[in-house]
């Protein structure tokens, strides 16, 4: 898998456990609805720190939370 695909279902995990929708998303993190979609959709091929961390924000968790996750303690990932 891809870090960027892992990336993607970890944004798509944290929303189904929250019972939100991209929009939302964008909207509590503050990240334009269409960088939101960019990534889900995959034209985001290197969705930036700064975005992850104010997505982690409006999710309310660390970006240590975010990758600490299985997803991210494969060893392999793709770039």
């Amino acid at each position: 898998m891809k870090t960027t695909e892992a990336i993607t279902k970890r944004i798509l995990n944290l929303c189904d456990e929250r019972n939100i929708t991209p929009n939302k998303l964008g909207t509590i993190s503050g990240v334009e609805p269409s960088t939101i979609t960019s990534i889900f959709y995959g034209k985001s091929k290197n969705p930036g720190i700064v975005t992850l961390k104010a997505i982690c924000d409006g999710l309310e968790i660390t970006l240590y939370d975010f990758f600490n996750d299985d997803l991210f303690k494969n060893n392999d990932l793709d770039d």
